[in-house]
């Protein structure tokens, strides 16, 4: 581009956004990090920010060579009040980490100047040529703030020149789903077709082939934290036919705004380690809860006592590790299957990973970038928080085996395309509800167990997860994978001190990435000795002097 036409650029741009951005005020006295989760908190604080992150999409695409972006508006299973938005990268997975500074700097730019300014310095030092076309689409999830903040989002983009597509409302991984089907259209491996309708199209055809004449799968209740996954279910479950899946979705009330989340999905059942409101089990049955955006999911199944029984993402991850580490015995190919976890997972499923399963187990910091790229290490990665927030990674070189191998016998040939049919039944982009619900449906179909059977494999270690409001979380420190606290100083050594007085005591303390809490896991031998050693550890959280 000549140097006249880059200096009207610059003018055009710098005109624009000082503009609109003045149409959408930076919150006085508020300061804003891009973490794990993108950019979360109340909805009615959200409008610069979501302005601001058009502007930054418009530069990602532009620095990557016009590649689409990804822009979801959602708070997954945060309460209703609340919204956050995040950027996807062109082959559906999270920003570049170097990139959230960029993030954090735009949203904390005070006045039109300084944003301006940030802008520009950004396109400098990446030497970013802002004539190259830019383009990104996004969706949202059901909250009340979505529409709002969406018209904020546009006017970012259309500030700085940037092409755009709203998809509406869509779970958190459609949306990832449909970023990488668009980037690689033209690539020898297209991901998909870039539509809903293809998502829906790629998962079922996919269900289908591996469960073609291998029995009736189980049926199965889904609560769906009357959010945005109830419908994408619905729609899912026809594409495949009832005479295939049988499932039942409760809370799945969109249209009245306080019920999402309330009560019910994936993080109530998590940390209450109860059923869900407007759920009455069946014994023996199988039932699961989404999150607020579909992206998380766990299970769980009462006894004829109504006793409650939990199988989270420690146990999605050793179901779906036995079963594939098995597959690849039958096909007797040369693949690695390894686990990737958090400092969150049980230790008995640890345990159970390295010394029964036998598959190498590797532990991360908590949020699913961290583990992402440590799934993509294996040649099959499994990766699952114990939130239910996980899926199943296929390298290309491992999908190249699968695809070349010559089967010598029947069963091989079977374990084989299995394999490749998982790997087009799990999005390989994010962990994605409605895609693992269909995988562990899958699993249980092929080794005809019913839920009990699957809890049967390991017995957790009573924990308790608790939240300690504090006034600043960046106060809190880690190191090792989030396991040991390097401040405030002297802390650790206290934890470590009322760990030792539990038989199979486990603590840790981190800080959350959502909100201004701190977490606090523990677990023991007993649920009694669990809930106590929690309680005495956020008992000195919250005393300790910062």
């Amino acid at each position: 581009m000549s140097e006249q036409t880059s200096d009207q650029m610059t003018t055009q741009y710098s005109t624009q956004i000082k503009m609109f951005s003045a149409l959408h005020p930076r919150p006085k006295d508020r300061t804003f990090t891009y973490g794990t989760a993108g950019f979360r908190l109340l909805g009615s604080l959200l409008d610069s920010v979501v302005f601001r992150v058009g502007l930054l999409a418009g530069l990602r695409s532009r620095k990557l060579k016009s590649q689409t972006i990804g822009v979801m508006i959602t708070a997954s299973h945060n309460p209703p009040a609340d919204n956050g938005v995040k950027l996807v990268d062109p082959q559906g997975e999270m920003l570049e980490a170097s990139w959230e500074v960029y993030a954090t700097k735009f949203a904390n730019a005070v006045a039109e100047d300084e944003l301006v300014s940030e802008y520009f310095a950004v396109a400098k030092a990446l030497q970013i040529d802002l004539a190259t076309p830019a383009n990104v689409i996004f969706a949202r999830d059901t909250r009340e703030s979505g529409p709002a903040l969406v018209a904020a989002l546009k006017d970012g983009l259309s500030s700085s020149g940037v092409e755009y597509k709203d998809y509406g409302i869509l779970t958190t991984p459609q949306l990832h789903y449909i970023v990488k089907c668009i980037n690689t259209a033209n690539s020898s491996t297209p991901y998909g077709t870039p539509s809903e309708i293809g998502y829906y199209e790629k998962l079922s055809a996919a269900f289908k082939t591996i469960l073609a004449g291998k029995g009736k799968p189980p049926v199965v209740t889904v609560d769906a934290a009357n959010g945005v996954g109830g419908p994408k279910l619905d729609e899912l479950a026809k594409y495949i036919g009832a005479e295939v899946l049988d499932v039942t979705v409760v809370n799945d009330d969109t249209a009245t705004v306080e019920k999402l989340n309330h009560q019910c999905g994936a993080d109530f059942v998590k940390t209450q380690q109860q059923q869900p409101l407007g759920l009455e089990p069946k014994p023996w049955a199988l039932h699961a809860s989404l999150d607020g955006d579909a992206d998380r999911i766990v299970f769980y199944y009462v006894d004829e006592l109504n006793k409650f029984f939990l199988l989270d993402g420690d146990k999605i991850a050793s179901l779906a590790a036995v079963f594939i580490r098995d597959l690849i015995k039958v096909s007797a190919l040369d693949l690695e299957v390894g686990v990737v976890q958090t400092a969150y997972a049980n230790g008995s499923s640890s345990a159970y990973l390295k010394d029964t399963v036998k598959v190498p187990v590797k532990v991360t910091s908590t949020g699913v970038k961290h583990l992402h790229h440590a799934a993509q290490l294996f040649d099959i990665g499994v990766y699952f928080e114990a939130n239910g927030h996980g899926t199943v990674l296929f390298s290309p070189s491992a999908i190249k085996t699968l695809e070349t191998a010559e089967a010598q016998s029947p069963a091989q040939k079977d374990a084989i395309t299995t394999l490749l049919s998982l790997a087009d039944l799990i999005n390989q982009t994010v962990g994605d509800a409605l895609s693992d619900l269909l995988m562990v449906i899958t699993i249980l179909t092929y080794m005809r167990w019913g839920p009990q059977e699957w809890n049967r494999a390991y017995t957790d270690f009573p924990n308790r997860l608790v939240r300690v409001v504090v006034p600043d979380r960046y106060v809190f420190k880690t190191t090792n994978a989030e396991r040991v606290l390097v401040e405030p100083v002297g802390l650790q050594a206290e934890i470590d001190a009322l760990v030792k007085k539990y038989n199979c005591g486990r603590s840790f303390v981190r800080p959350s990435g959502t909100e201004d809490a701190i977490r606090v896991y523990s677990e023991a031998a007993s649920r009694l000795e669990a809930d106590e050693l929690a309680k005495k550890v956020a008992d000195l959280v919250q005393a300790w002097p910062l």
